[in-house]
């Protein structure tokens, strides 16, 4: 599966040649593919390369989201060209309630261009993941830009709007079984099912 990130986050094509996001299928999870123009625009995190970095979204950056349009749980990766990353798990809008988690990233770059390959366990996946969207921002200040795979349309922005990029009513359908067959099931996280217990915990404590 490919998924060219090629509007800005309000529906203007990119000027560039577009940010290609790509998912594979491979033992124990998917493979998260990119391949990108690199401005090298902010500078380097100051996080480890190899490691997770805290607001990573301030740096030149690409995201993807995987999400249960029927829960609002989500995984959140997010990937940069100078080899930082950060996983986020959503469960609602915005509520992370994991974060900073391991991730096997490697990336390379050449002169003006950049590729980066991460294998996400189904750990990591919140059950019955239905909807994608994929991101990318890059530049600083007044020249920040925020494109994605599937913008906002145009005709739905509001005045004074700003790039979110939880605005999950705009991801698309996502059909793993594309990738692993008609009959495959994904794979329960017990990572996802600590969360339902401890809600249930709290539930029976009200």
């Amino acid at each position: 599966m490919e998924f060219p990130v090629g509007h800005t986050w309000d529906g203007v094509a990119v000027s560039h040649e577009p940010v290609r996001v790509t998912l594979s299928a491979e033992a124990g999870g998917l493979l998260l593919g990119v391949r990108a123009p690199f401005f090298d625009d902010p500078p380097a995190p100051e996080a480890e390369p190899g490691r997770p970095c805290d607001r990573l979204w301030d740096s030149e950056v690409v995201e993807a989201f995987f999400l249960n349009d029927r829960t609002q749980q989500y995984l959140e990766v997010e990937l940069c060209p100078h080899g930082q990353h950060l996983v986020l798990l959503l469960s609602g809008r915005r509520n992370v309630w994991k974060q900073g988690l391991p991730l096997a990233f490697e990336v390379s770059r050449s002169g003006a261009r950049w590729e980066g390959k991460a294998h996400l366990p189904w750990s990591y996946f919140p059950p019955g993941v239905n909807k994608f969207n994929s991101f990318a921002i890059h530049g600083s200040g007044a020249e920040r830009v925020y494109e994605a795979a599937y913008p906002v349309p145009p005709a739905e922005i509001r005045e004074g709007q700003k790039p979110d990029f939880h605005l999950l009513e705009y991801f698309r359908p996502l059909r793993l079984s594309t990738l692993f067959g008609e009959d495959w099931g994904q794979p329960a996280s017990e990572l996802w099912k600590s969360l339902e217990v401890a809600e249930e915990r709290s539930k029976s404590r009200e």
